[in-house]
């Protein structure tokens, strides 16, 4: 037999095969088939009716408590206010949400500025951030909070968390320039250096990458 029409047998021996096993097994992938309808339709309709509505609702009600957040009115902002509810309840009730989302982030915010570290810490680290600003503001916040605590190895994991979300210019350097001063004050005198260069060489344009030659040299002084 030719290869050819060797190929177009086993090709056909296929389809029979396909075929004998849907006839054979038509009932049990009617039921798979209808399962699979089922969970397809329920969750395009858990998103229109549930969480889209959700959505809506969570972004007026998140409007009052920025308003308080900006303003400075932290303790509003986290508890709300009459029925104005603040972030805490926001990020319960529409959790499934991106505004209770960002609830979590903002109220983690509030708590570090409020001095409860252990707080903030949950918040931020229950916070699930897409945005790369924000994601790495919320892990150098959790780095912040951590140093206040003490915590300068935990501060400093964040910290580098925090600088490498992307390698962005604006968070980047900070976070860098953070751990680096976290390394120095610990002791460490050697990795504060190679994280300045660091600054130095990646972010020459920004502030703090124009700044880190002072810092190494001081570093470098240091190890005298």
């Amino acid at each position: 037999m030719a290869k050819t029409e060797e190929k177009e047998s086993n090709i056909g021996e296929s389809f029979n095969r396909a075929e004998r096993y849907i006839l054979n097994n038509k009932k049990s992938l009617s039921i798979i088939f209808g399962v699979f309808l089922l969970i397809l339709l329920g969750y395009f309709g858990y998103q229109k009716f549930i969480v889209a509505p959700n959505e809506k609702e969570a972004e007026k009600v998140m409007f009052v408590a920025e308003n308080y957040f900006e303003k400075d009115s932290l303790d509003l902002a986290i508890n709300g206010k009459d029925a104005a509810p603040g972030f805490k309840d926001i990020a319960k009730k529409y959790s499934g949400t991106k505004s209770g989302n960002l609830a979590k982030f903002y109220m983690g915010i509030c708590y570090l500025k409020k001095g409860m570290f252990n707080e903030a810490i949950d918040a931020l680290n229950s916070f699930n951030g897409d945005d790369v600003i924000i994601a790495s503001i919320a892990y150098g916040g959790i780095g912040d909070a951590y140093m206040e605590l003490g915590k300068s190895d935990d501060a400093i994991k964040y910290y580098l968390k925090a600088s490498d979300k992307k390698k962005n210019k604006l968070t980047g350097p900070i976070y860098l320039m953070k751990a680096a001063g976290a390394y120095e004050d610990a002791g460490k005198l050697d990795q504060a250096i190679e994280l300045y260069k660091q600054i130095r060489n990646d972010y020459y344009e920004t502030q703090e990458g124009r700044e880190a030659e002072k810092y190494i040299a001081r570093a470098e002084a240091l190890k005298k």
